[in-house]
């Protein structure tokens, strides 16, 4: 699997994430709780787990798109 899409799957999984804390801080719902049998449950924890990774590698894409356009050549994620 090439980076590109593993960049979109870490992007989405992010967006995934940020939309769940959006409604925990808007409406104290957490959907992915809610889907998967409670926070404490495995399927959630893997969720969780999962969102937290994706962050890690798109702090990586950060850094990497910042390199290609000190080269001239700008990347698109698409």
């Amino acid at each position: 699997m090439n980076n590109s899409l593993w960049d979109k799957i870490c992007l989405a999984l992010l967006i995934i994430g940020g939309l769940n804390w959006g409604l925990v801080g808007i409406f104290e719902f957490d959907l992915v709780a809610w889907l998967f049998g409670g926070a404490a449950s495995i399927l959630s924890r893997a969720v969780y787990i999962l969102v937290a990774v994706s962050a890690v590698w798109c702090t990586t894409l950060l850094f990497r798109l910042g390199d290609h356009e000190h080269d001239g050549n700008v990347r698109t994620i698409g």
